[in-house]
């Protein structure tokens, strides 16, 4: 493998046609916490490409200010492929419109390598919710407005701007709640202090099948697997509803393409790989991968969706 790596590097300029990459640890920064997801799956994908490549990957976790500041770690880093990092929804495609003032522009500051996945969230509720279907809760916050209340693990991830995509399509006034965190989110919708929330599925579905919470709807266009008689919100009646959270491997801008190929052609492999798909598949993800190119378009696409979302709320970090 080595061998066929040093062959794309020839092209390179300077030392990268000199020196076999990777011959050093490799550090895998992940703007989230550990325990959650993105730090779960940056440990996941880290092995297989330490395995593949020869080489330590480190993870380290740079949480805080919705994925801010591990983001402008990787931003600001050696492009010299040996820092690179997992993008995430918020930190790519919302914040640099819901930030006035970013120390990065995903645009400009980061390399795409490979999209890892897409994660649907769902519409939760307590199981003794007064709320039955997704139409009840519209029905709620039209007769009593500003009184349905939805809780997020923070401004300007997954769970918040699906709350704000359903107000917006529902034409409905839902308070938001937002919380450091999806779990302390997900402790006080079971405890009542909340109406309802968008959970990401993986912290979804173990709730829901102990009984701790009931769900109306899925933000996926099509139903899951896992949940095969779960209505999506636009069966549900709201109207081109489609959201989901997602990740991918990203570097800081202008490393060299020879390594973006080799740890975007690894990356696919690790997607490959049975028992990271079955994780994933376990977990109601769909799993992504692809190309660099088609990552950048697919970064590009939701940083305009978003964006407008963004605007249209007048969304703003509190």
């Amino acid at each position: 493998m080595f061998s066929s790596a040093s062959a794309l590097l020839l092209p390179a300029a300077g030392v990268w046609a000199q020196e076999k990459y990777p011959s050093k640890p490799i550090t895998l920064i992940c703007p989230y916490a550990a325990g959650g997801n993105a730090d779960q799956r940056s440990r996941q994908v880290g092995k297989f490409i330490s395995t593949a490549l020869g080489q330590p990957v480190l993870v380290d976790n740079k949480a805080g200010a919705g994925g801010n500041i591990g983001t402008d770690a990787i931003a600001k880093s050696k492009p010299d492929g040996y820092t690179i990092g997992m993008g995430n929804f918020a930190p790519l495609a919302v914040n640099p419109t819901m930030f006035e003032k970013l120390s990065f522009d995903p645009a400009k500051d980061l390399t795409p390598i490979c999209l890892i996945e897409k994660g649907p969230l769902i519409l939760t509720v307590r199981p003794d919710s007064r709320f039955k279907t997704v139409k009840d809760v519209i029905a709620a916050a039209k007769a009593t407005p500003g009184k349905v209340t939805f809780a997020s693990g923070g401004m300007g991830g997954s769970h918040h701007l699906s709350g704000e995509t359903f107000k917006q399509i529902a034409g409905i006034d839902i308070i938001h709640v937002p919380y450091k965190g999806g779990a302390p989110a997900a402790t006080d919708l079971i405890g009542g202090q909340v109406d309802m929330m968008f959970t990401q599925m993986y912290e979804a579905a173990p709730m829901i099948k102990a009984g701790k919470l009931r769900p109306l709807a899925i933000t996926s266009k099509g139903r899951s697997p896992l949940f095969p008689d779960l209505p999506t919100m636009q069966e549900a009646g709201v109207a081109g509803f489609e959201v989901q959270n997602w990740q991918g491997l990203v570097g800081p801008a202008r490393m060299p393409p020879a390594i973006v190929t080799l740890l975007n052609q690894t990356c696919n492999k690790a997607l490959a790989d049975p028992a990271i798909r079955e994780q994933m598949l376990s977990q109601g993800n769909e799993i992504a991968g692809g190309t660099p190119e088609q990552f950048a378009a697919f970064i590009r696409a939701e940083a305009a969706r978003w964006g407008k979302v963004v605007k249209d709320g007048h969304i703003r970090p509190e």
